[in-house]
């Protein structure tokens, strides 16, 4: 695999979960309206209120993804969004590359 090509793999990797991570959060049920009823998050946020003695703490992962949810994911959250697709991307293009 070519420095391009694995560069290209990167960049799509990288806006593929800038695009897909409000997708992923609205599906397990940190939505704008807050945590869905039933939901993933839901039992997320039940077990985070147990361990803190019935309240979820602030920046706990709960309570970020809950204002990720509902606000959008900010400067830090899209970069950390592009970030790990991007890492993602890549690690799959070079497994890849070692199997062909």
């Amino acid at each position: 695999m070519g420095l391009l090509t694995a560069g290209l793999a990167v960049a799509a990797g990288a806006t593929g979960g800038i695009l897909l991570a409000p997708i992923a959060l609205g599906a397990i049920g940190f939505g704008t309206i807050g945590v869905a009823a039933g939901s993933y998050a839901a039992s997320m946020m039940s077990a985070a209120a147990i361990a803190n003695g019935g309240a979820v703490a602030a920046g706990s992962t709960v309570a970020v993804l809950t204002s990720t949810g509902m606000a959008g994911m900010g400067a830090a959250g899209t970069a950390a969004a592009a970030g790990a697709g991007g890492t993602l991307a890549g690690l799959i293009a070079a497994a890849a590359a070692v199997v062909i």
